[in-house]
């Protein structure tokens, strides 16, 4: 890739921050939007304010010169304020852009009762949120089938990584963890997922579809223990899922079991994970924080 490409970012949080601090050492610009006060924020060279009650001023101006467009705000109970108030505008800038991700979940699947899935699998969304999701996809999907917009999507595993992890779970002082027997969760470092943006955006395939999960999917009691384990801390007591007192986001989480392939991602974009399973996540960031739990 050359210097001259331009990424703007429909949401600028975890991921997109990511994403761009790494680009931008590559000489590229990078714009995204808030709905916070504008400010300058150290990772971008240009702030717009966005959400669903008021769209972008003078979307000319934001996505004027664009060549890459990652979306990774979710729906709401309406719909993606991004198609929403600013498809047309997207359309418009056809000529430069070159890449589009967007941003999904492992969710779509739903429960599986721990098999497998990959890109073929047929969707199956429980929850409301992972429901808006995949009608989400398929309206992204029809901007690359209906209007040639070069789309790809990203389903996501749970995001761990520096300042959001289970140590930091821990540090908050976790009193106990939830059991559920055989129930596993799909993980992927941040770093991994910024790769296979990157590998996507160097050989683009717009409708492609990307699943992005580490090697190994485990149960939160395995992870729980192996960090403890590195911080010489106590394991927490479990709890049954049946007893636990958790939130309905939770519970969400929990009502879904399933393990997730990354086949595609090393085949098709030559993704080799950094790290593969928890066990190297967890240790690179307790190496690197140098994490201390008093």
């Amino acid at each position: 890739m050359s210097n001259a490409e331009t990424l703007f970012c429909f949401g600028f949080g975890y991921t997109a921050k990511a994403l761009s601090n790494t680009i931008r050492l590559k000489g590229w610009s990078v714009r995204g939007t808030t709905r916070r006060k504008i400010k300058q924020d150290v990772s971008s060279d240009e702030m717009f304010f966005f959400d669903r009650n008021k769209p972008l001023s003078n979307p000319d101006k934001a996505l004027k010169g664009m060549t890459h467009l990652l979306i990774s705000i979710p729906p709401d109970s309406i719909g993606d304020p991004v198609i929403d108030h600013h498809k047309i505008d997207l359309v418009s800038q056809m000529e430069n852009l070159r890449w589009v991700g967007y941003l999904s979940t492992t969710g779509v699947y739903g429960d599986q009762g721990g098999g497998y899935v990959d890109e073929n699998t047929e969707r199956n969304p429980k929850s409301i949120r992972s429901q808006r999701r995949a009608n989400i996809e398929d309206e992204w999907y029809g901007l690359w089938k209906h209007n040639r917009l070069p789309v790809h999507l990203f389903r996501l595993s749970g995001i761990y990584g520096p300042g959001r992890n289970t140590f930091e779970v821990l540090k908050k002082g976790l009193k106990e963890q939830v059991m559920k027997q055989g129930q596993v969760f799909n993980r992927i470092h941040i770093q991994d997922i910024v790769n296979t943006l990157l590998a996507s955006m160097n050989q683009p395939n717009p409708g492609g579809i990307y699943n992005l999960s580490d090697d190994e999917p485990a149960s939160t009691q395995e992870v729980i223990a192996y960090a403890c384990n590195l911080l010489g801390k106590e394991i927490p007591p479990t709890v049954p899922y049946e007893k636990a007192k958790i939130s309905e986001m939770a519970k969400s989480f929990y009502e879904e079991n399933k393990r997730v392939k990354n086949d595609l991602i090393k085949q098709e974009l030559g993704v080799t994970l950094a790290y593969p399973n928890y066990r190297l996540g967890l240790q690179a960031l307790f190496n690197e924080e140098n994490i201390n739990i008093t």
